[in-house]
Parts: structure tokens; C-alpha cells; sequence
């Protein structure tokens, strides 16, 4: 199937993009790795900073060592690639460059990297395409969030010498990816996951300096390497439905730009879904999804969604049940989904892995449970 939108060098050879991400792989969320967490001697810690903080450099890193080693194995990619999945996202943190760490100030797990490596040599064997993102930004993307690797209580990412380190992270993403075979199947690099919302002064200094300098540092990277035009990265930047603006209006150039767009209908007001009295339905979950539209910029792939209703509907409201009780209505709605979000390039579902969540098995938030 042809993709007018992308290299053909660079994309999967069916489209549209089916796939997982490998959540908590190399930045763990205790909200859904409770027991990994815990195994990890992490236990009530909030970020991997504050647990690496409370373990000590050596420690931590034999906690997650072992981490890295099972959480996501040879094994799963098999699996997901039985299932007829085609795609993985990896989210991964700055900090995977070690030497742009702040040695005296900031605290994260040390040899990630040959993990990583060895499970995109993995996909790659069995020919999944693999998007790489930065998940956890220097001084955090957003505030007090485990997802950004920090759990920082602000966003310290939006000013230049926070730029500049992602950037040569960026830049040395690119350059391993463009010279190590294990990489050959990496056809995206996402800039920045979930920034920060509105307009302000953060989001206009993301879209009109560090989207274009990110493009151009990555661009001249490539160009070093001589490579040919069908074999650039995609650069891909959260699109317009995230609400942080055009991510586009500031590029001087978007030859092989993609988007991403996060879906989850769990924390969405659209048309009243989760407002109690006006919604709240298993009927308004299904009707918001059947008449959804992503659409925005393009090319959009939808890098994160799942089966997880409000809050308040999870355990204690009959029409939503346990998930056990409510398969049917469950294969309905992902159903639902997955046809909305392939009216565009395609799906990743959030994510291919969790643990107990809430003391449950709830495979809401995971696709090798469901």
C-alpha cells in the first residue's frame, strides 16, 4: 500500500501502522508497573529520578539492568508480531546520552543504551517499524509527571540550554540510527512527547525555536552522513489536536515531517462523554468514537490510546464493570477505535505491557493482557 506521505525506504511495507508501545520500558510509571516498581526497590518514589536518587548510582543500576532485560524480551516482539502487529514506539528519556546528565544535580539509570539496541535489532528482525520519541525531556516537558522520567513540579524544559541538550540528543539519536544495523528498521524520531498545552510563552518558544532548530540539527546530521533524500528520518511533532498549536508554522521545511495525536476519551469532555449526568454511557463512548476525526495535520498517526473509561466509572459502575464482565462491549469500542484512527495513517495502542494497576489485572492498558 502506498503511503504519498513518507519515504518509501523508511515505512513499514503494509500500511496502515497497527501497533504497541513499550511503555514503562525505559522510563517506568509506577501508576503502571506497581509490582515492577516495587521489585525494583523503588516502592513509594514518585520518578525514576527520585528512585535512582534514594538507591544510588550503583544500585539503580542493577535494578534496572534487570528492568531493561525482561520487561520487554525477544520473546514479546515474536508475540506482537503473531498478532499481526507491525509497528513499535519506544519513549525514551535524554538521559540515555549520559553525558549530557548534570553529574552533581540529576539522577537516572545508566546503560539503557545497549538495551535499546538490542530490541531494535529484535523488531527490526521481524520487520516491525520502530518510532523512537523523547519522552523525558531536559528538566521535564510538563510538571509532576512520572512519564517525563522526573516528576518535576515544573516544567523546566522551554529555555535554550534545555534546548540544546535535547538537541544533541537528537542529533546523536539520528547518527546511531543511520549507522547501526540493529536501527535499520527506525523510521521516525519524535521530537518531544505531550509538551506542555495553551498558548504561552512555552509553547511559542517550542513551536518557533525548538521545532525549526531540532529539524535543522537533525537534517545536518543526516547530511554529514551523505545519506540519499528517501532515507531521512521522519520528524515527528504532536499535531494540532494536542493543543499546543501548529507544530508546522514555524518550519521552513516539512519534507518527511509526521505527527502524533493521543487519544484517550478517559480524560475528554468531547461532547459531555464524561460528564456525569449527560454522559457516561457505554452508548456515548461508542457514538464518540464511531464519529471521531483526527484529522489535523499530515501525515497523523494516533501513538496513543486505550480501553481505560473516567475515573469514576473503572470498578464502581455496573454499565462499565470489571473488564471481565464487559468483554463484548470492550471489542466493540477498540473496534470503534482502531477504524476512527485508521481513517489517518494508523494506530499504537498504550501500551504492549502493564502490571496490577490499582491491585487489578486490568488490561484496559494492555494489549498483550487483552
Amino acid at each position: 500500500m502506498a503511503y504519498a506521505g513518507l519515504a518509501t525506504a523508511w515505512i513499514p511495507t503494509s500500511l496502515p501502522i497497527r501497533g504497541v508501545n513499550l511503555g514503562s520500558q525505559f522510563i517506568v510509571e509506577p501508576w503502571m508497573a506497581n509490582d515492577e516498581w516495587n521489585s525494583m526497590g523503588c516502592n513509594d518514589t514518585a520518578s525514576e529520578f527520585d528512585c535512582v536518587s534514594k538507591l544510588g548510582q550503583a544500585q539503580a543500576n542493577t535494578s534496572w539492568a534487570k528492568h531493561w532485560s525482561t520487561w520487554t524480551t525477544k520473546d514479546d516482539i515474536s508475540l506482537m508480531q503473531s498478532y499481526g502487529l507491525n509497528a513499535i514506539r519506544i519513549p525514551v528519556g535524554y538521559w540515555m546520552r549520559e553525558d549530557l546528565v548534570y553529574q552533581d544535580s540529576e539522577h537516572f539509570p545508566q546503560g539503557g543504551l545497549q538495551y535499546l539496541e538490542q530490541i531494535c535489532g529484535w523488531a527490526s528482525d521481524a520487520g516491525l517499524y520502530i518510532i523512537i520519541g523523547l519522552h523525558g525531556a531536559p528538566g521535564a516537558q510538563v510538571a509532576n509527571n512520572p512519564d517525563t522520567g522526573q516528576n518535576a513540579p515544573s516544567p523546566g524544559f522551554y529555555v535554550g540550554y534545555q534546548y540544546e541538550r535535547a538537541y544533541k540528543f537528537l542529533e546523536w539519536m539520528a547518527n546511531i540510527i543511520h549507522t547501526n544495523n540493529n536501527y535499520r528498521n527506525v523510521g521516525m524520531l519524535e521530537i518531544l512527547n505531550e509538551p506542555v498545552q495553551g498558548s504561552n510563552s512555552q509553547t511559542d518558544s517550542m513551536r518557533q525555536t525548538y521545532y525549526p532548530t531540532a529539524w535543522a540539527r537533525i537534517r545536518v546530521a543526516e547530511a554529514a552522513l551523505n545519506l540519499g533524500p528517501n532515507n531521512l528520518l521522519h520528524i515527528q511533532m504532536m499535531n494540532t489536536k494536542w493543543g499546543s498549536g501548529d507544530p508546522s508554522q514555524y518550519l521552513t521545511n516539512d519534507n518527511f515531517a509526521a505527527y502524533d495525536d493521543h487519544r484517550y476519551l478517559k480524560y475528554s469532555d468531547d461532547n459531555g462523554i464524561n460528564d456525569p449526568g449527560t454522559g457516561q454511557t457505554p452508548f456515548a463512548y461508542l457514538n464518540e468514537s464511531c464519529h471521531d476525526n483526527r484529522g489535523g495535520n499530515s501525515p497523523t498517526i494516533v501513538g496513543e490510546f486505550s480501553l481505560s473509561v473516567a475515573d469514576n466509572l473503572e470498578w464502581n459502575d455496573t454499565a462499565f464493570a470489571p473488564p471481565d464482565g464487559h468483554v463484548a462491549w470492550y471489542k466493540q469500542w477498540f473496534a470503534a477505535q482502531i477504524i476512527a484512527y485508521e481513517k489517518q495513517d494508523g494506530w499504537l495502542f498504550w501500551s504492549w505491557k502493564a502490571d496490577w494497576i490499582g491491585g487489578r489485572n486490568d488490561w484496559r492498558w494492555s494489549y498483550q493482557g487483552g
